[in-house]
């Protein structure tokens, strides 16, 4: 998957950028259909004094592509987080489509049984 890593009123050091690596190989390992992942570092100097950091993840697939953002005071909980969330819409998509098939073969098993019934 290819990663895209932009950031504004951040300085990317190398621990930044490995931390987004290992989120964004978490995601890679729960659907290697994914093609390439934004990863968005803001960090907000006006305004309130919390959550002054933001991560937003956007994740591309063919089909439907998926996004999360978080906002919190520290860089790294707003990276996990905002992870989080995509890991979680991507289980709910793969039960869904688990869930399609399962019905599909619920409703042959019980035509089956109608028939030899």
């Amino acid at each position: 998957m290819k990663l895209i890593l932009d950031s504004h009123n951040v300085e990317l050091t190398e621990a930044i950028k490995d931390h987004v690596g290992a989120c964004v190989q978490k995601i890679e390992q729960m659907n290697q259909r994914a093609l390439e992942a934004r990863v968005n570092l803001e960090r907000d100097h006006v305004g309130l004094p919390e959550n002054k950091f933001k991560c937003t993840v956007h994740v591309y697939f063919k089909g439907a592509d998926m996004f999360a953002e978080d906002h919190e005071n520290d860089l790294y909980a707003a990276i996990d987080l905002a992870t989080k969330k995509v890991q979680q819409q991507l289980r709910k998509r793969h039960n869904k489509i688990i869930m399609r098939h399962h019905a599909g073969a619920a409703k042959a098993k019980r035509a089956r049984q109608l028939i030899d019934a």
